[in-house]
């Protein structure tokens, strides 16, 4: 019989998208209350992989990604995602009225294999978590230092640099803990 282990612990990954600079910070504030300081971010990541979320976001959409220095347990990334749902209804109205949805946040954690990012939609490829979370796996960690994607990954995580960049930088820090 297979011996039942616990999982490493994870570095935290949030995703913010906005088309309010500002939005960024204010989310960054928030969460650096809850999950402490963060230990790698991207600069602002222009967002034009699809128009999805426009209409309820509004168009010159950015991207940044914060990668936090205190890892978690991977067994609460449901909690996590309906902390930052709850983060998103509390912030909108202070970052805009305009839109309907001025901040999304995407939690997720990286371990030396993998991206796992969680969702509040279901759809094939995507495990039940509970209280109406899902999780998927996004990318993998190749043994050539590149993250690779599935045939479901969101074309801006397959293909856009500047996330593989953050993600890498990422990952070195969480292996520099581990080694």
């Amino acid at each position: 019989m297979a011996e039942i282990k616990k999982p490493e612990p994870a570095k935290l990954i949030v995703g913010m998208l906005s088309s309010y600079p500002a939005a960024f910070d204010l989310a960054a504030e928030r969460l650096c209350g809850i999950y402490g300081a963060v230990e790698v971010q991207s600069p602002p990541i222009r967002f034009d992989f699809t128009s999805y979320y426009e209409k309820q976001m509004g168009s010159g959409l950015l991207r940044k990604f914060m990668a936090f220095e205190k890892l978690i347990d991977p067994t609460t990334l449901a909690d996590i995602k309906i902390l930052t749902n709850r983060l998103e209804a509390e912030l909108g109205p202070m970052i805009s009225s305009d839109v309907p949805r001025p901040l999304n946040l995407d939690p997720g954690y990286l371990t030396l294999a993998k991206l796992v990012l969680a969702s509040t939609k279901d759809f094939s490829h995507r495990i039940y978590l509970r209280d109406g979370i899902y999780a998927e796996v996004t990318l993998r960690f190749e043994k050539g230092g590149t993250f690779t994607g599935w045939p479901w990954t969101f074309p801006d995580f397959k293909n856009c640099a500047e996330y593989h960049a953050f993600l890498l930088e990422a990952r070195l820090k969480l292996a520099a803990r581990r080694s």
